[in-house]
């Protein structure tokens, strides 16, 4: 089980990432709907996984990697996108995000992408 942060500034995509996230027995130990507040709940709560918008009010998802990254070098991050970002995926990535998931999601594709990134830990 891990602790995730769920970053969108959508409530539904939020919503729809916990219901998945947590009939896989993981924790959902934060929600945020900008840059700004994910960066302080991952310093607050220091999950091991955030899951993170691209496209923001506030502070955008690449912002936030940037920041999240500068206060945790290992911290694991997850993009999610919608189809035809293929650039600022890139970018996320190259910032140090592991992975990616595509909006809309698909159930299976986003838990196998979280257990793949969570493999990171124990590696």
């Amino acid at each position: 089980m891990a602790k995730i942060l769920i970053v969108d500034d959508a409530k539904f995509m939020r919503t729809t990432l916990q219901t998945i996230l947590t009939k896989s027995n993981h924790e959902i130990v934060g929600e945020a709907e900008n840059g700004e507040i994910a960066v302080s709940l991952y310093k607050k709560n220091k999950p091991d996984l955030v899951i993170m918008d691209i496209t923001m009010p506030v502070m955008n998802g690449i912002e936030a990697i940037k920041k999240i990254k500068e206060f945790d070098v290992n911290a694991l991050i997850v993009v999610c996108s919608a189809m035809g970002h293929q650039k600022v995926v890139v970018e996320a990535i190259e910032l140090g995000a592991k992975d990616f998931i595509v909006k809309p999601f698909d159930e299976q594709r986003v838990l196998e992408t979280v257990e793949r990134t969570l493999s990171f830990i124990t590696s």
